[in-house]
């Protein structure tokens, strides 16, 4: 009987190191083969499974096996990461989306800039073609204008156009939807950008600083309520127009939707990337009663009720 127990319990013992040295070297084969992945990669913030989801998403050839096999080697890295190379073994790149970081750069998008000069300036900081910028971002969303906020961007050294407007476009749909979601309780994409980021973008052109933006915006909706032109130049510095001073004569020559001289509607979209500030003031205008503005002594602006105040404004 003893003897019978040990030989079982010896049959036990073999068969376990046949698994253990089986699985061993199928865990090691399993390691050595080939996933395509993107030389640049971005790495979300979350937990080590819902990353790993993520990176399914993005099309990397992992299973759910692969999520202990990471687990076992550490955490994701959250961020950008530079890969190196676009074919790597899977061990490779469990150990380097757990252990790399990528050398960063600041990219500033200025409140009140237009996409296509930041477009320019940003090709010409990283040394990327604009033609290929543009191509990418119009195949992403057919919001010309507006959709990319305005603040700092930490993006990697050597990312190219399509990786880099595909981070701008949907890190910056996120935080639309979100602002969206807190301060409407929904998320319609239309009236978002439409109405309020359109609204918002003729403040963040016109309002001389922060304070003035909620007045504003009253001018604009008020306006809009009596179905006038809303008359404001920062409409005409759209697009490759952004810096051009706006003119009597182009004014009159200007014929394109955006003219507020000469349509008593919105513009088609937002003229220009806008801040959180902006948006804010097109969500809650001031509650007065002003339909002209004017500047005044400095940068500020002189807002009035009448026609005849806005004249002894423009006068003094």
């Amino acid at each position: 009987m003893l003897i019978k127990f040990f030989k079982t319990l010896l049959i036990l013992i073999l068969l376990s190191l046949a698994v253990i040295v089986g699985g061993f070297f199928y865990v090691k084969s399993y390691l050595q083969e080939e996933i395509k992945t993107p030389k640049m990669l971005f790495i979300p913030k979350g937990s080590t499974k819902s990353v790993m989801k993520s990176l399914q998403k993005n099309g990397i050839d992992i299973s759910d096996f692969d999520f202990y096999l990471v687990k076992l080697i550490g955490y994701p890295q959250a961020g950008w990461i530079d890969l190196g190379a676009q074919k790597m073994k899977r061990g490779e790149f469990f150990a380097k989306i757990t252990r790399l970081k990528a050398a960063l750069v600041d990219v500033v998008l200025i409140p009140g800039e237009t996409r296509e000069i930041f477009f320019d300036q940003i090709s010409k900081q990283l040394d990327l073609n604009k033609t290929k910028l543009t191509h990418y971002y119009k195949k992403l969303t057919d919001i010309d204008d507006g959709l990319i906020l305005a603040e700092t961007y930490h993006v990697p050294k050597g990312i190219n156009e399509e990786n880099l407007v595909k981070y701008l476009v949907e890190k910056s749909l996120k935080l639309h939807r979100e602002i969206s979601e807190k301060e409407l309780k929904k998320y319609d994409r239309n009236e978002w950008f439409s109405k309020y980021v359109t609204i918002a973008s003729i403040i963040q052109k016109e309002a001389a600083n922060k304070s003035e933006m909620p007045l504003v915006s009253a001018v604009i909706y008020n306006r809009l309520k009596k179905k006038m032109k809303l008359q404001m130049d920062g409409t005409l510095n759209y697009g490759k127009y952004s810096h051009i001073k706006v003119t009597p004569k182009r004014i009159k020559e200007d014929n394109s939707s955006y003219n507020t001289y000469k349509i008593s509607a919105l513009p088609p979209s937002p003229v220009c990337a806008v801040s959180i500030d902006a948006i804010k003031a097109a969500l809650y205008p001031s509650k007065v009663d002003y339909l002209y503005f004017v500047k005044g002594k400095g940068k500020s602006h002189k807002f009035t009720t009448t026609y005849k105040q806005h004249l002894r404004e423009i006068h003094k």
